[in-house]
């Protein structure tokens, strides 16, 4: 680590701490040479995976898209945007611990159901409808038959 003062490379560490939830690092660290102290952050860089979209085609993870598709369903409905930026970091968090470099973009809409479903009910109906491709309104019955029977969808 080169010192931000004198940029000597021979730096120690006096402290380091868990910071946010333990997602971060924070160190104090002091120069040997000049003898000035100064704080670092180290936080982990996962890669997110590629994603296969349905016509074969592959691109990179997009965030924006996930917090778009999100807001899109839960617009109007009571839910935070504390609770979203969680449901946003737990669905990119489930699609890094499958550890693979590619990922079928239906691994990506199963996740988002399944937090859409714990957040709001009314938000996963109009994700679900869009996403399956509801033909009538018999599928769309059938899908709000087996949320209220609380069985898996």
């Amino acid at each position: 680590m080169y010192c931000p003062f004198c940029n000597a490379v021979e730096t120690k560490v006096i402290d380091s701490r868990l910071v946010a939830e333990g997602g971060q690092v924070r160190r104090r660290r002091e120069c040997l040479n000049c003898s000035e102290r100064f704080t670092t952050y180290e936080i982990a860089e996962l890669l997110m995976p590629r994603i296969i979209k349905s016509d074969g085609t592959r691109e990179p993870f997009d965030e924006t898209k996930l917090r778009s598709g999100l807001l899109r369903a839960l617009e109007k409905r009571p839910v935070s945007m504390e609770q979203i930026e969680g449901a946003i970091s737990a669905i990119k968090h489930a699609l890094q611990a499958a550890g693979e470099r590619e990922l079928s973009s239906r691994v990506v809409g199963e996740q988002v159901m399944q937090r859409l479903r714990e957040l709001d009910k009314v938000a996963y109906v109009r994700f679900a409808s869009v996403y399956r491709s509801f033909q009538d309104i018999s599928e769309f019955q059938d899908e709000l038959n087996r949320l209220a029977q609380g069985g898996t969808v």
